[in-house]
């Protein structure tokens, strides 16, 4: 299992992750609704568990792991990524709410880095997954089947694109129509880079390939893989635009070891 024991002065964390909330609101418009959506789903199908266990994917700086664990209390909360400057952000900001472990989804064997006791009841992730290309995600949702009870539940919240080009136009407009002022993307991350604080955490980011565009999957897509994964119910539940919150149910029988159909994309 990763562990960074490193941590940062909280303050300045809290810092730092509240004006990375801010700049993600400028792409991601409902995203507190977009929470409090995950929460509920994560609330209903995990009622009759005395202490669920949750995985974050892709948790970057804690932001959903944090609200996850504010939500369901009585949840052990583990969140995995492998951005380190983003890691030290969510140790030092949440650090008795979750367990953050450094690993990288695109390395086979990922899921051995978590140090987890049982099988997970739930996986959520939001504004992650479309860093990795469909083959990796392939293999993300086989591995998220493989290590998930079955009945278990994933939560993925993610701008997941219509096949369909006039459809997929008319959503990006309203997305473009949602973006207001202030911090963005570019100008956090070059911010960050002028943090001394931070500066031995951004020369490690550098050193390693964090990141990696936008994929740009479609819902049936998704639903594809995670059907050939071993989730045999898959579906969304709320949905704004392209702003989509997907559910998809492991089935009582996992799709491990069978031999994968390409996808179209």
């Amino acid at each position: 299992m990763a562990s960074d024991t490193a941590s940062l002065d909280p303050d300045l964390a809290k810092v730092w992750l509240d004006r990375w909330d801010a700049q993600q609101e400028r792409y991601v418009a409902d995203r507190e609704r977009r929470f409090a959506v995950i929460g509920e789903v994560l609330a209903h199908a995990l009622s009759g568990c005395a202490r669920p266990l949750v995985l974050d994917v892709g948790c970057g700086p804690g932001s959903l792991a944090g609200r996850t664990a504010r939500r369901l209390p009585s949840a052990q909360i583990v969140g995995v990524d492998n951005d380190p400057l983003l890691l030290a952000l969510a140790r030092s900001a949440y650090p008795t709410l979750a367990r953050f472990v450094e690993a990288d989804l695109r390395l086979p064997g990922w899921s051995d880095r978590l140090g987890l006791d049982r099988d997970l009841d739930a996986a959520v992730s939001s504004t992650a997954l479309h860093y990795l290309p469909v083959e990796t995600l392939a293999e993300t949702y086989r591995e998220l089947a493989r290590r998930m009870r079955p009945g278990g539940i994933l939560v993925n919240a993610d701008n997941l694109y219509d096949e369909q080009p006039a459809i997929a136009g008319v959503a990006a407009a309203l997305r473009r129509t949602r973006l207001g002022d202030g911090e963005d993307w570019t100008s956090w991350w070059r911010a960050v880079a002028a943090e001394p604080a931070l500066a031995e955490l951004v020369a490690r980011r550098r050193e390693r390939a964090t990141g990696g565009g936008d994929h740009r999957v479609s819902v049936s897509v998704h639903d594809a893989l995670l059907r050939r994964a071993g989730f045999g119910q898959v579906g969304p539940v709320w949905q704004n635009g392209d702003d989509v919150v997907l559910v998809a149910v492991r089935s009582e029988e996992c799709a491990e070891g069978r031999e994968p159909k390409p996808i179209q994309t």
